[in-house]
Parts: C-alpha cells; sequence; structure tokens
C-alpha cells in the first residue's frame, strides 16, 4: 500500500534551516508529482509546494517563497524540502503528498523557537 514517511522536523531557531524528507513507497513515486502541506496548530491544511514528477517544475506558496526549496530524487523514492530563514509561523506539521490527495502519514513537527 501508499506509504510516506516524513521526517527531519524539530525545534530551530528562528532564521535557522532544517531539512524534511519523505521517504515513499507502494507506488511508482517517479510517475507522480508531489506536494509538501503543513498544518499549525488549530488551522487546517495549508498547501506549501509542489513539484512534478521529473522534478523539473516547482510552485510555492507566497508565504513559503524564495525560502524553501522542494526536490526529489527519484532513485531513491524520497522527497525533500529544505526550509530556510526560517519563522515562527512556519511552526506546524508538515506533510508530504501525492498531489491532489490527502496526506497519508504522521507528518514531521517543525517548531520554530527562540
Amino acid at each position: 500500500q501508499v506509504q510516506l514517511v516524513e521526517s527531519g522536523g524539530g525545534l530551530v531557531q528562528p532564521g535557522g534551516s532544517l531539512r524534511l524528507s519523505c521517504a515513499a513507497s507502494g507506488f511508482s513515486f517517479s510517475t507522480y508529482a508531489m506536494s509538501w502541506v503543513r498544518q499549525a496548530p488549530g488551522k487546517g491544511l495549508e498547501w506549501i509546494s509542489h513539484t512534478t514528477s521529473n522534478g523539473y517544475s516547482t510552485m510555492y506558496a507566497d508565504s513559503v517563497k524564495g525560502r524553501f526549496t522542494v526536490s526529489r530524487d527519484n532513485a531513491k523514492n524520497t522527497l525533500y524540502l529544505q526550509m530556510n530563514s526560517l519563522k515562527p509561523d512556519d511552526t506546524a506539521v508538515y506533510y508530504c503528498a501525492r498531489r491532489g490527495t490527502p496526506p497519508r502519514g504522521r507528518g514531521t513537527q517543525v517548531t520554530v523557537s527562540s
């Protein structure tokens, strides 16, 4: 079955960086566009980025544009999210998902605080 396992979250100070990973299995990863979404405390899901199946095209929400970078390694069935210049407003649980579908994994917690 489809499995998506997020990792790499943690506690970081404002201005810091984190790199999230999403390990995919149970489907043909290289043929799917993939997304990152997040859910802040008390709020709904927020789409933040996606990449095409070959990784050549990416898009970002205005809230993260210029600070976050999505990438993928299809040989490793892994999606990444490099997050720089983190802000307290970035605090959330981060999920990966096949584009257009809801998250399936447990997500990884990112907390930005001094």
